[in-house]
């Protein structure tokens, strides 16, 4: 039986579809991945395996090929797992319901997993929502510890999931999963302050440096000719 489901990648900061294509067939049990897909890629077939069996699914031993299309893109990183996963499920007949063709068709997946099939935490979700919502995508399910993030961007409903077998449940249609609002807790959070760099005229490079530390985190040391009047250390 053949299943497509949704994921995403990044290159830099642009997103890209990423169509899960999976098939499972009679013949030599065997686990492939094809699609051009990095390091990463390839050892989430034990990731996935073990993921699904401590969930309490048999994963049998069959031929399964998944495809990441398209497949002259290299693909990179482990939040290709979720989406693995329930390709795989959703082709072995685990994962059944009447409205299940209409939800994957709006619905994104993201997520690492761990052995114990908990949906662990991705870097670049915050890009990966923006480009997903501007694709026309409707729902993104990501990692629980992502969510907050995640709900910075509107105008697409965040379902944030804690394991695989909540997600299993879900498509299944036996649970459901709350959106978060959308929450801009970054401008909510945003201090005022009496001054800034508009006070101070020319200095472009003084001021993108700090504006780069204080972006980064980073420490800064800013030092003028002996015959100035100060030195400062921030």
């Amino acid at each position: 039986m053949l299943s497509i489901v949704k994921s995403m990648s990044l290159h830099g900061l642009d997103g890209f579809l990423v169509f899960i294509e999976v098939d499972i067939s009679f013949g030599m049990p065997c686990f492939e991945i094809v699609g051009l897909p990095g390091t990463s890629v390839k050892e989430s077939k034990e990731r996935v395996r073990t993921a699904i069996r401590n969930s309490n699914i048999e994963f049998l031993s069959r031929k399964i090929v998944v495809n990441l299309a398209p497949a002259n893109t290299r693909k990179e990183g482990s939040n290709f797992d979720l989406a693995i996963a329930v390709g795989i499920l959703i082709a072995n007949g685990n994962i059944v319901n009447n409205n299940l063709k209409d939800i994957l068709k709006d619905t994104i997946f993201i997520g690492e997993l761990s052995l114990n099939g908990k949906v662990e935490k991705i870097e670049g979700i915050l890009p990966i929502c923006i480009e997903a919502r501007q694709m026309g995508a409707k729902r993104i399910i990501v990692p629980k510890e992502n969510s907050k993030e995640a709900s910075i961007v509107d105008g697409i409903e965040i379902l944030p999931a804690e394991n695989l077998l909540e997600v299993i449940n879900y498509l299944n249609g036996n649970i459901t999963i709350n959106s978060l609002k959308s929450c801009n807790f970054i401008y909510n959070n945003k201090e005022k302050y009496k001054f800034d760099f508009g006070e101070v005229k020319g200095q472009e490079h003084v001021k993108r440096a700090l504006e780069v530390a204080a972006a980064g985190g980073h420490n800064c040391l800013l030092i003028r000719k002996p015959w100035s009047r100060k030195n400062y250390a921030c």
